[in-house]
C-alpha cells in the first residue's frame, strides 16, 4: 500500500474523507454488545480519522490506531482529544506491523484488505497471525466480487474514484487465504455505506487465531 501514500494524503487534505463515518458500524457494535469481543488490547488497522478507535476506547478497549496517511492520524488525534479518549495513533504502513514488537487480542481491519493486491495478501495475513495473541479475534471487512462494479465490468481489479487500486474478493478466495492461519468463526455478505451514502457489497469474516 505504500505506493498509494501520496493518494491517501491528498484524500485527507481536509477532514471528512468519503468513507469517514463518525458512527461505528453495526457489525462491530453487535460483536461487542453480544459479548463476542470483550474489552482488550486492539489494533485498528486503517483507522482513518479515528472514529472507530474512539468507539472502542469508549467501551474500555486499549486501542492502537494506525493509518498510512499522516494527515489522517493528525485528525484522529484531534478527534480523540475532543472526546477525552486516551488512544495511541501512529502513521504506519501495514508492511511494517512486525516492527511494532507488540501483540494484540483483537484486530479490526475495516475496508483495508481490498487495497492489498492478491500477490501481497498471504504475507499480510501471516503477519496479522503473528501479532495476534493465541485465541485472539480478527474482523476483516473488504469489498466483494458481488459489488456492482464487478457485475458491470466483469473485472475483479479496479480503480476507485479517488485513484486507489482495488481488488474485489470472493468468499471462497478469502477462505483459502485465511484458513492456513485462522479459524473462521463467521462469514457473511454485508453492505457497507460511505459518508455520502454510496454502498458496496462486502465480505465479512470474523476469525480466531
Amino acid at each position: 500500500m505504500s505506493e498509494d501514500k501520496e493518494i491517501f494524503e491528498n484524500i485527507y487534505k481536509e477532514p471528512g474523507a468519503g468513507w469517514t463515518k463518525s458512527e461505528p458500524p453495526t457489525e462491530l457494535v453487535e460483536l461487542i454488545e453480544n459479548q463476542k469481543i470483550h474489552p482488550c488490547k486492539v489494533i485498528d488497522i486503517g483507522c482513518g480519522e479515528g472514529f472507530y478507535s474512539i468507539y472502542l476506547s469508549s467501551k474500555g478497549f486499549n486501542v492502537l490506531g494506525i493509518d498510512l496517511s499522516e494527515k489522517a492520524i493528525i485528525y484522529a488525534k484531534e478527534n480523540a482529544k475532543k472526546t477525552k479518549q486516551n488512544i495511541r495513533f501512529m502513521a504506519r504502513d501495514v508492511n511494517s506491523l512486525l516492527e511494532l514488537n507488540e501483540k494484540f487480542d483483537f484486530i479490526l481491519e475495516w475496508s483495508v484488505l481490498h487495497h492489498i493486491m492478491p500477490p501481497q495478501r498471504e504475507k499480510h495475513i501471516k503477519v496479522l497471525s503473528n501479532i495476534l495473541h493465541k485465541n485472539g479475534k480478527y474482523l476483516s471487512i473488504c469489498f466483494s466480487d458481488k459489488s456492482h462494479e464487478v457485475l458491470e465490468t466483469g473485472k475483479k481489479y479496479g480503480i476507485s474514484p479517488v485513484g486507489t487500486k482495488l481488488y474485489y474478493s470472493s468468499q471462497q478466495e478469502l477462505k483459502e487465504l485465511f484458513n492456513p492461519y485462522f479459524s473462521i468463526i463467521e462469514t457473511k455478505d454485508i453492505t457497507i455505506t460511505g459518508r455520502f451514502g454510496q454502498s458496496h457489497k462486502a465480505n465479512y469474516f470474523f476469525l480466531s487465531n
